[in-house]
């Protein structure tokens, strides 16, 4: 690590903090040497080893992966956790029946043993970060191909990873950083006993929608509650009823004080991905297939879902976990397309590659060990387009034909009727048979229909025929004369996979044939024979696009750049710290840095799914009965924006004041910073979060959930 701290440190000192103060996602390790003294002028009044430390309860011992791909914060000492309404979404939604439609209505436990379980939901909180690099490359050598310098790595990462986890029961993974020049092990501790608490209703918690969505100003209250327990002697455990609410080493105290335009403000989580070293040639990538396809794909999908969703309350709960998790990142294509455009990102890379290009043939060792990095990385990108676009295709087309997920788990089934083993097929039947009964859950048949027709269609017709599954060629245009539509009312009608009770009635009696020669199976397995050719079309790149990315990046650190160079974010634990702040979006054009309860009755519209609000709501903002929530200029506060540097992963994270204090949940960006996953914009970049004292509001005034305020630590 101290090569590493000694290149940053040389960089920040020869060329000034020209990135600016705000900027980067911070490894936990380097806030001492590169951000303290920044931070503490901010306003932050802890050490560094208040924020990260081996040897004593620490703020990041309050942070947690939450599931898979979010944030969260334990907020009291008995393991209660906040994160983002849409982060707890999908459990919330796995909870929702017709009869208890908790997304609609809501949910609050007013006691622990009303607190519903989530067999699926585990929490992970980081032990220690440790620099490995040395160790990680000291059997590469100059010169090795690709393959080879990957096989000499993970020999070494398996052996650091084993011993990190003996005598323990901690995960552990060495990650690459810095383009893979860097490696650094992460240990962690994952508990899966973790329970739902409390939710504001759907109207509340995704106030806006897809309107609102990367949008500023927002009145979104984008909070859950859930809580994780430990066996009675503490240590992670599988769900059980004697299991006891986590004590956790830490948990962050909430502060209720106004803010205001300037105050400090830090955020702590698991950032997923970045590319600020992207050149131009994989924004051009990213301008012409990335985006446009995925905006054309699921804009057609979810406008099928979309309709059937309006039309019928199960069938919204069916698909309303599904719909968010496509529309997103729909959202954030369209938004990032525009960004890049407007904000001509690509010029700008351009120009970092034109500075490269003089900087390079300075000397020849520069030449020697830099000078093939933009070309290699530009030959493989424009090598892989066509599989690239049909990859996208083939995925996303995939996606918006839910039936042919089913036959993920047909092999098994296929394996051990092949056997003639009785007990085999018996338990391969069972498996199948439960894990088709959670897909059938939400699932609507009418609904796949249509959006099966509609993607099918939409890949013959954008897809160059050499990429076409045979199924096209073979049954479509022989069977059915080229009509897509007759193709699939006949497999829906056909196959034991499109009703459960005809699922369910086959495997009553399994018979390989009948499985083997269903439609959904055979088409299945069509797209998924074209997927592996084209995976192995683009693949062929790989390595010369990976060697490529890599010397550039350390070209990159070598020649000191305007930016400070901290890592792209990937998914692990960092820092980032702004302050409180409004911003100009356009000519004559100024957002304030908060928004109120009042904006939210605002926008009210009667029976509006993105718009429309409980009564009780808006009696309560008429009154103004804010309780000790309210701003003592008279309003209540709902959200608030940010100077902070945050992308997909940070959503639940936890925003703290200069004491680290909880004052907020991140769970946005806003529009006109969409390209900032690429490039910083720090006139424009905001984070979006929702004021911990509506969340405290919504809990307690609203909801009558005050045993769970009274839980936490509250600064006033």
């Amino acid at each position: 690590m101290k090569k590493l701290f000694a290149i940053l440190v040389i960089m920040v000192v020869s060329f000034g903090f020209k990135a600016k103060a705000d900027e980067g996602m911070w490894l936990l390790p380097l806030i001492e040497k590169l951000n303290m003294g920044k931070m503490t002028e901010l306003g932050l009044k802890l050490s560094a080893e208040d924020i990260y430390s081996l040897n004593k309860a620490s703020v990041k011992d309050a942070i947690i992966i939450f599931g898979g791909g979010c944030t969260g914060e334990i907020v009291s000492s008995q393991g209660l956790i906040l994160t983002n309404h849409h982060c707890g979404y999908g459990s919330i939604q796995q909870h929702s029946s017709v009869d208890h439609d908790y997304l609609r209505d809501g949910f609050w436990a007013m006691s622990k043993d009303q607190e519903l379980p989530n067999p699926n939901l585990a929490v992970t909180f980081l032990i220690r970060i440790e620099d490995v690099s040395a160790q990680i490359l000291a059997n590469v050598k100059p010169g090795m191909s690709e393959t080879d310098r990957t096989t000499a790595i993970n020999e070494v990462r398996q052996t650091i990873e084993k011993k990190a986890t003996e005598g323990n029961n901690y995960r552990a993974q060495v990650g690459s950083f810095y383009g893979g020049n860097y490696f650094y092990l992460l240990v962690y501790e994952r508990y899966n006993d973790v329970r739902l608490v409390g939710a504001p209703p759907t109207s509340i918690g995704k106030f806006g929608s897809d309107t609102d969505n990367w949008e500023w100003p927002r009145h979104t209250g984008d909070f859950s509650v859930f809580r994780v327990y430990s066996g009675p002697d503490g240590k992670p455990a599988p769900y059980s009823k004697d299991n006891v609410p986590l004590k956790p080493k830490h948990y962050l105290p909430v502060s209720i004080k106004d803010l205001n335009k300037g105050d400090f403000a830090m955020i702590m989580g698991y950032p997923g991905r970045t590319n600020r070293y992207m050149t131009s040639f994989e924004i051009n990538e990213q301008l012409q297939i990335v985006h446009p396809d995925r905006i054309k794909i699921r804009g057609i999908k979810q406008d099928i879902w979309m309709k059937d969703m309006q039309t019928n309350q199960k069938i919204n709960i069916q698909y309303a976990s599904k719909y968010f998790g496509s529309s997103n990142y729909w959202k954030y294509s369209i938004g990032q397309k525009a960004g890049l455009e407007r904000l001509n990102v690509k010029a700008k890379k351009e120009e970092i590659e034109n500075q490269f290009n003089k900087w390079v043939v300075a000397t020849p060792e520069r030449k020697a060990k830099y000078g093939e990095a933009l070309n290699m990385i530009k030959t493989s990108v424009e090598g892989r387009a066509e599989y690239f676009n049909a990859l996208q295709y083939i995925n996303e087309c995939m996606q918006g034909c839910e039936l042919f997920g089913l036959n993920r788990g047909v092999g098994n089934l296929i394996a051990a009727l092949k056997t003639g083993d009785k007990q085999k097929i018996s338990d391969a039947t069972t498996q199948f048979k439960n894990n088709a009964a959670d897909f059938y859950k939400d699932y609507n048949p009418p609904t796949d229909l249509k959006s099966m027709k509609a993607m099918l269609n939409l890949y013959r017709a954008d897809v160059p025929a050499k990429f076409h599954p045979d199924f096209y060629t073979l049954v479509v245009d022989k069977k059915f004369k080229g009509s897509i539509d007759k193709f699939v009312d006949d497999l829906f009608a056909k196959s034991v996979f499109s009703s459960e009770s005809k699922l369910n009635a086959f495997l009553a009696k399994p018979v390989l044939k009948t499985l083997e020669t269903d439609p959904v199976y055979l088409t299945t397995t069509s797209f998924y024979k074209v997927g592996a050719d084209v995976s192995k079309g683009s693949s062929q790149f790989d390595a010369t696009l990976a060697t490529g990315k890599r010397t550039w990046v350390a070209a990159l650190m070598e020649m000191a750049p305007e930016k400070t160079q901290y890592p792209d974010a990937n998914s692990t634990m960092r820092l980032s710290y702004g302050t409180v702040k409004d911003y100009d979006p356009r000519d004559a054009v100024t957002y304030k840095y908060f928004t109120t309860l009042q904006g939210v009755v605002d926008k009210y519209k009667p029976g509006d799914y993105e718009f429309d609000l409980p009564k009780r709501l808006i009696d309560l903002n008429a009154k103004k009965e804010f309780g000790r929530y309210g701003s003592p200029k008279g309003y209540m506060p709902v959200c608030f924006l940010t100077t902070n540097d945050i992308t997909g992963g940070n959503s639940g994270s936890p925003v703290m004041n200069g004491n680290g204090e909880l004052i907020g949940l991140a769970f946005d960006g806003n529009w006109e910073s969409m390209s900032g996953d690429i490039a910083y914009e720090p006139e424009l970049q905001r984070t979006i979060v929702v004021d911990i004292r509506y969340v405290l509001w919504v809990m307690d005034v609203y909801s009558g959930a005050k045993h769970l305020v009274d839980e936490m630590t509250i600064v006033q």
